[in-house]
C-alpha cells in the first residue's frame, strides 16, 4: 500500500515542477492601482488552477523589511528583498505577482538580472497612472498629507519615480477598468506561454 502512494507522490511532485513560475513586477506611482490589479489578476489564475502570491509592498515592509527607512539605499534595499523571494517563488513553480514601487531604474534591473541568472521568467508592468489621478484616488492618503507638509519624500511628487523605458506591458489605468487591466497583463502571460 506504501509503493502506490509514494509513486502518486513522485508523480505530483514531477508535474508540480513542469509548472512554469514568473515574477511580474508591476511599479508605478503610489496608488496608480498596482495592488489592485494584482489582486484581480490573481483572482483569475487561481481560477485557472495556477499557485500565485502576491508580494505586497506593504505587507514586505511591515513583516520582511522593518526598520528600513526611504532612503535611496533603503528602498533598494527593500527591492532586493523582494526581488529574492518572488525569484524563489517563480523558479518553483509559483506567479509571483509583485505590486511594488520599486522607484529606482538600477534597483528594478538587478531584480531582472537575478531572475536572469536563475533562468527564471520576469515580466515588467508599468502601471502609468498620471500623478494628477494618483493624487485624486489618493488610496492612503499620502498625497494630501505631502501637501500639508505632514510627511516629505513622496514618490513622484518630492522624491523621484524611474519611469521604465521599454517595459514588458505599459497600463494606462485610469483609460480602463481594473479588470480590463488584469487582462492585458493575463493576456501577456498567455503569450509568453506563462498562464
Amino acid at each position: 500500500m506504501t509503493a502506490p502512494q509514494t509513486a502518486i507522490t513522485d508523480r505530483q511532485s514531477l508535474q508540480e515542477t513542469d509548472v512554469t513560475g514568473a515574477t511580474v513586477w508591476l511599479t508605478g506611482l503610489p496608488s496608480a492601482g498596482k495592488t489592485t490589479i494584482a489582486h484581480e489578476l490573481a483572482r483569475t489564475l487561481r481560477a485557472d488552477g495556477r499557485r500565485v502570491e502576491v508580494l505586497d509592498g506593504d505587507e514586505i515592509r511591515e513583516f520582511l523589511s522593518a526598520g528600513l527607512g526611504f532612503s535611496r539605499e533603503d528602498r533598494h534595499t527593500n527591492v532586493q528583498r523582494i526581488g529574492f523571494v518572488a525569484e524563489l517563488l517563480a523558479r518553483n513553480g509559483v506567479l509571483a505577482l509583485v505590486p511594488v514601487i520599486a522607484p529606482f531604474t538600477d534597483s528594478r534591473e538587478a531584480v531582472r538580472k537575478r531572475h536572469q541568472g536563475g533562468g527564471t521568467a520576469y515580466l515588467e508592468v508599468h502601471v502609468a497612472t498620471p500623478v494628477e489621478v494618483c493624487s485624486v484616488r489618493d488610496v492612503k492618503g499620502l498625497y494630501a498629507k505631502q501637501a500639508a507638509g505632514e510627511i516629505s519624500g513622496l514618490t513622484g511628487v518630492d522624491d523621484p519615480y524611474e519611469e521604465p523605458e521599454s517595459p514588458d506591458l505599459r497600463i494606462e489605468s485610469q483609460d480602463q477598468t481594473v479588470r480590463e487591466s488584469a487582462a492585458a497583463v493575463h493576456a501577456l502571460l498567455n503569450e509568453r506561454g506563462l498562464a
